[in-house]
C-alpha cells in the first residue's frame, strides 16, 4: 500500500512521534489531508546518537493546514513567523519498528506492508 510522507529533520521528527509535537509548519500548503508517515531526515539539524535518521517513525493524520498563528507556538515547538503555514497533525501513532525511508523534499510516496504496528 502506499502512502503519503512527510521528511522532518531531527529531533522534530520524534517529538511528533511521541505526540509532543502536534504542529508541523512548512512554507508551504497542500490540498492533501489524510494519512502522513513522519520520516526522520537524514541529517538532523544537530548531532543527537540516539535519534534516528532516515527513519519512518509515526503515523499521523494531517488534518488541516492554515497560515500560522502566535497561538500554534506550542504546539509547534517553534516561534511565530508570518510566512509559515501550521500542518495539523492528528491520531499520532509511534511505529513500534522503525524502518529505513529514503527521504524526500514536499509530500512524496512510499510503498509500505499494511501490518506496520504502532504502538498504542
Amino acid at each position: 500500500m502506499k502512502i503519503r510522507a512527510l521528511s522532518i529533520k531531527q529531533p522534530w521528527a520524534t517529538m511528533i512521534a511521541i505526540g509532543r509535537k502536534t504542529i508541523e509548519t512548512r512554507t508551504w500548503q497542500t490540498s492533501y489531508r489524510g494519512p502522513v508517515l513522519i520520516v526522520s531526515s537524514k541529517l538532523p539539524d544537530f548531532d543527537h546518537p540516539l535519534l534516528p535518521t532516515s527513519s519512518a517513525l509515526a503515523i499521523a493524520e494531517l488534518s488541516d493546514i492554515w497560515p500560522m498563528l502566535p497561538a500554534d507556538e506550542l504546539a509547534a515547538c517553534c516561534s511565530w513567523h508570518h510566512s509559515l503555514f501550521s500542518w495539523e497533525l492528528q491520531e499520532i501513532r509511534l511505529i513500534r519498528e522503525p524502518f529505513f525511508v529514503r527521504g524526500q523534499r514536499g509530500l512524496y510516496e512510499v510503498e509500505i506492508t499494511d501490518n506496520i504496528e504502532c504502538a498504542l
